[in-house]
C-alpha cells in the first residue's frame, strides 16, 4: 500500500492503473478510521480492482463552533487499519492541496431540496462542503465507484442526487451501518464520550427501533410519533436536535402513502452529537 499527499503523485499512480485496466473504487474519509470505514474499503474491494482511501478532514464542512481544531488526525494508525483490509493507495493531502486559494475563494457546490433540514438545518453549509469535497475528490480519482456509509443518510442522499444532476459517471454505494453491540452506531465522535455518556448512547438506537415498530404495527400519526421519540431521548439525558420520520427518497415528512419510510436522528450527548437512522418499508 502506498500514501500520497499530492495530486501531482496520486494522478500519476492512477493513470498506470487505468493503463493496465483496472477499475477504481474511492472511499472518502476525514481519518481516525474505526470499523465502520473499513467495511467500506472492503465493499469496495468486491468490485474494484483498485481502492483508494482519501484521509482529508475538510474544513469547509465544519460550522463555527464545531470540533475542527480537535478532530483526531491519527494518518499511522489509519494506514496499519488500511493495509490490513487490504487497501491500495492512501490519499492524504493538505488544506493547502485541495484549497489552494483559501476558502473564500474557492468554488463551492451546492444540492437544493435534499440539503435542506435534518442536518442541512441544524450545520448550514455542511452539506455545501461535503458536496464541494466530493466532486474534487470525484475529479481527482475519477473512481469508477465510490462507497459511503449509510448511517450519513442525508449525506448519502445529498451525493447521490449531485450525482445524477451532474451526470458524474461515478457509481454510488451505500454500505449499511456498522453497530457496537449494544446498537450504537460506529463514529469517529464516540471517542468523545465519557464512561458514563457511552451506557445512555444506545438510547438512539433503542428510540428508532422502537418507533419503527410502532409504525410497523399500524401507527401513522408520524408528528405524534416525533414528539414520542424526542421525548425518549430527552428522559434517557439527551438533548435531541431532531427526530424526523421521512420519505426515503425525498426526505420528506413521510405520509400515510408512502411504503419506503426512515427515521432520522441526531442527539446531542453532553457536548458529542450523535446521529443515526433506521429504514422499513411498509
Amino acid at each position: 500500500m502506498r500514501t500520497v499527499h499530492s495530486l501531482r503523485e496520486l494522478r500519476t499512480i492512477l493513470r498506470g492503473y487505468r493503463q493496465q485496466g483496472k477499475t477504481i473504487g474511492l472511499v472518502p474519509t476525514m481519518g481516525n478510521l474505526h470499523e465502520g470505514h473499513i467495511s467500506l474499503v472492503r465493499k469496495a474491494a468486491e468490485s474494484a480492482d483498485v481502492v483508494v482511501t482519501s484521509i482529508f478532514v475538510n474544513p469547509m464542512q465544519f460550522g463555527a463552533g464545531e470540533d475542527l481544531d480537535k478532530y483526531p488526525r491519527t494518518l499511522a494508525e489509519d494506514q496499519e487499519q488500511l493495509e490490513a483490509a487490504g487497501n491500495t493507495l492512501v490519499f492524504a493531502p493538505g488544506v493547502e492541496e485541495i484549497y489552494p486559494e483559501g476558502l473564500a475563494k474557492q468554488t463551492q457546490v451546492v444540492v437544493p431540496e435534499v440539503s435542506d433540514g435534518h442536518c442541512g438545518a441544524s450545520r448550514p453549509g455542511h452539506f455545501e462542503g461535503v458536496a464541494t469535497v466530493v466532486t474534487m475528490l470525484f475529479n481527482m480519482v475519477q473512481p469508477d465507484l465510490a462507497v459511503f456509509g449509510e448511517k450519513d443518510f442525508q449525506q448519502l442522499a445529498v451525493i447521490r442526487k449531485m450525482v445524477r444532476d451532474l451526470m458524474m459517471p461515478v457509481e454510488v454505494v451505500g454500505a449499511p451501518t456498522v453497530r457496537e453491540d449494544d446498537g450504537l452506531a460506529k463514529s469517529s465522535r464516540n471517542g468523545y464520550l465519557s464512561a458514563a455518556e457511552r451506557k445512555i448512547a444506545p438510547a438512539v438506537h433503542r428510540t428508532l427501533q422502537e418507533t419503527a415498530q410502532a409504525v410497523a404495527e399500524g401507527r401513522t400519526d408520524f408528528p405524534a410519533l416525533e414528539i414520542e421519540a424526542r421525548d425518549k431521548l430527552s428522559k434517557a439525558g439527551m438533548r435531541p436536535d431532531y427526530f424526523n420520520i421521512v420519505n426515503s427518497q425525498t426526505l420528506k415528512p413521510a405520509t400515510e402513502d408512502d411504503t419506503e419510510i426512515t427515521l432520522l436522528a441526531a442527539a446531542f450527548l453532553g457536548t458529542t452529537r450523535l446521529i443515526d437512522n433506521l429504514s422499513i418499508t411498509r
